[in-house]
């Protein structure tokens, strides 16, 4: 049995003025998406986009999937023009994770999908999304990453969906900094949480939990700003790790 599984953590791009003397810049992953995996009890290793290979070839060493915040996706992904708030457009990201997250579906590798990375999600099974939050009518203040601003609201988990059994509580409070949304739900995904506003504060498989072993998890809002305090952010790391254990239990250690 694998005790402590690894975790590919996909990193963003860090351009030539964010890290002083890198001046051809570089990749990155904030520090508190790690923090939250170890603390579940796994190991993690960075992938970067770009990297060689076929996505199911990229995966083959890892247990399980994590993809983290970042810039707009390209709405061209989804069939749309891009409005004027579009901003950290990366389409080698866009097109690296889409290949991600369908590989680790084929693969049964568990996966959990944090902001961007579920709105990544919703666009790789056919979805689209609300390209700018604020011009909806009626939403709730739910942070804007552009401006570096960010807010706490509460969001309802949907009663017998498999985050309820995750998370442990029917409301959890959320850190929130995200100015793009779920519109058109993607194929073969069910909402399990929302905001008072009515907003999709989460997603998972129609079956996440089928005879296959599948484990794919999204949320809108980060989890890891508050995980080391908030035992209810913490379990969606917890829960992500213990699939992936699961997973490493059962593989072929041939194919590892």
């Amino acid at each position: 049995m694998n005790a402590r599984p690894l975790i590919g953590v996909v990193a963003y791009h860090l351009g030539k003025d964010r890290v002083t003397r890198w001046p051809d810049g570089g990749y990155g992953v904030p520090g508190p998406y790690i923090d939250a995996i170890r603390r579940a009890g796994a190991r993690t290793a960075i992938i970067a986009p770009g990297e060689p290979g076929e996505p199911a070839e990229i995966l083959k060493p890892f247990d399980g999937l994590i993809l983290v915040g970042g810039g707009d996706v390209d709405p061209a992904r989804y069939g749309e023009m891009p409005g004027r708030h579009v901003y950290g457009v990366e389409p080698d990201r866009d097109v690296f994770e889409i290949g991600l997250v369908r590989a680790a579906e084929r693969l049964e590798r568990p996966t959990l999908c944090i902001c961007r990375g579920m709105q990544i999600l919703n666009v790789a099974h056919g979805g689209t999304l609300h390209q700018h939050v604020p011009d909806l009518p009626g939403v709730l203040e739910h942070g804007l990453p552009v401006t570096n601003t960010q807010t706490a609201h509460d969001v309802t988990v949907e009663p017998g969906s498999h985050l309820r059994s995750i998370v442990g509580r029917d409301t959890v409070a959320c850190s929130s900094h995200h100015h793009q949304a779920i519109d058109r739900l993607g194929e073969g995904l069910v909402v399990t949480a929302r905001s008072a506003d009515g907003l999709v504060e989460a997603l998972e498989r129609e079956d996440p939990m089928n005879p296959h072993g599948v484990w794919v998890v999204g949320v809108q809002w980060h989890p890891e700003d508050t995980a080391a305090t908030d035992d209810a952010q913490q379990h969606l790391f917890d829960g992500l790790v213990g699939a992936a254990r699961a997973h490493g239990a059962h593989a072929d250690p041939l194919a590892r």
